[in-house]
């Protein structure tokens, strides 16, 4: 009697003590895949699933008002195109192809008929603009805001199908483009609200921050680098798209091969436009590349045969490499060894990302 009494008053636990990604383990832990078409279930950026010719891949993404984008600052157009892009990321992520898209909608009604076209006026460019098809969806009425959840499906040979954990020892680590110009964007917005609710009166000029800007409202998901990947006959060994910091890619790929990684600050890219903006906020630029997330580069590891097919394609940064011993650090520029630490968004502890 006293042990179920016990039971019954036992303190609730908060999701944030777990965060995101122990939430996930926590509540998937147990499940255990059953279907034979079923050959990669919960833990990639996607699902992978056997069909007759190739595999399936699919993958949703959840995006909330007020926790994930803020309507004060953020176009709806432009919050259309991404939460498109960032669902067929995921899907690039796996070295797949985007075929499909459903997208889900909850709008309480103070958003008009007018605004929700603008909405998917936005999802429909995304999806012209990377081949692909929109086929269904469902839109739902809120109590308050907005709540949006994408689907995609892509497509991929077996053989060719790219998880997180196929990192080994001395494979190289590469990144595309920039990163923290997606942060840089999100500090200047920021600012830029807090300001206009001071004096109503003000109006921004974002012209010089019109690159990092861009990066935060309309980001782009790498299907380029998927195709060269096909035309040159590259399997990468490991990757994932870059949505919550570099640092928390790298441990990602790090824990998921059960090897480490080593990454030199020095390799890491940081445009200027982003470099600019960080010092303004007295953030060191590379603090945004490993914290910031967002900007949905491609962070992949080859082995090291393959090191002459990329060491000069434009947007190809070497990085780091893996190494025998776990663990993931930083080698700083003054040739220090850091572990590096997951600091980049948490859904279940910051609100509206990180604010300056």
């Amino acid at each position: 009697m006293n042990e179920n009494n016990n039971q019954q008053h036992k303190p609730l636990r908060k999701i944030e003590e777990l965060g995101e990604f122990g939430l996930i383990g926590y509540l998937t832990g147990n499940i255990q895949v059953k279907n034979k078409s079923t050959l990669k279930g919960i833990g990639d950026d996607a699902a992978v699933l056997e069909t007759d010719e190739k595999v399936s891949l699919i993958t949703t993404d959840m995006l909330v008002e007020n926790v994930h984008f803020d309507l004060s600052y953020f176009p709806l157009k432009h919050l259309g195109y991404k939460t498109a892009v960032v669902n067929f990321s995921d899907i690039y992520a796996m070295n797949g192809i985007a075929g499909q898209f459903l997208i889900n909608i909850a709008v309480s009604n103070r958003f008009s008929l007018e605004a929700l076209e603008e909405f998917y006026t936005g999802v429909k460019m995304a999806a012209e603009r990377y081949g692909v098809d929109i086929v269904g969806g469902d839109t739902v009425s809120s109590q308050k805001g907005m709540i949006l959840s994408g689907t995609a499906v892509g497509y991929a040979e077996k053989e060719k199908i790219v998880y997180r954990n196929g990192g080994r020892p001395n494979d190289l680590l590469v990144v595309t483009g920039d990163l923290g110009a997606a942060y840089a964007g999100l500090l200047i917005l920021l600012r830029e609200k807090e300001t206009f609710l001071a004096n109503p009166n003000h109006q921004p000029d974002l012209t010089p921050y019109a690159y990092v800007v861009e990066r935060q409202l309309k980001p782009e998901a790498r299907k380029d680098v998927i195709e060269w990947f096909y035309q040159n006959d590259i399997v990468p060994t490991s990757m994932i798209d870059i949505s919550d910091g570099l640092s928390s890619e790298v441990i990602h790929l790090s824990e998921a091969s059960g090897y480490g990684i080593t990454v030199y600050e020095e390799k890491i890219p940081v445009a200027q436009e982003t470099a600019a903006v960080t010092e303004e906020f007295n953030i060191h630029p590379v603090t945004a590349a490993l914290n910031g997330g967002e900007d949905y580069e491609l962070l992949f590891s080859i082995s090291q045969k393959d090191y002459d097919k990329i060491k000069d394609v434009p947007g190809f940064h070497i990085i780091g490499h893996y190494t025998e011993d776990p663990g993931a650090f930083l080698i700083t520029n003054a040739n220090e060894k850091v572990e590096m630490k997951a600091q980049g968004w948490n859904a279940f502890f910051d609100r509206q990302k990180k604010k300056p």
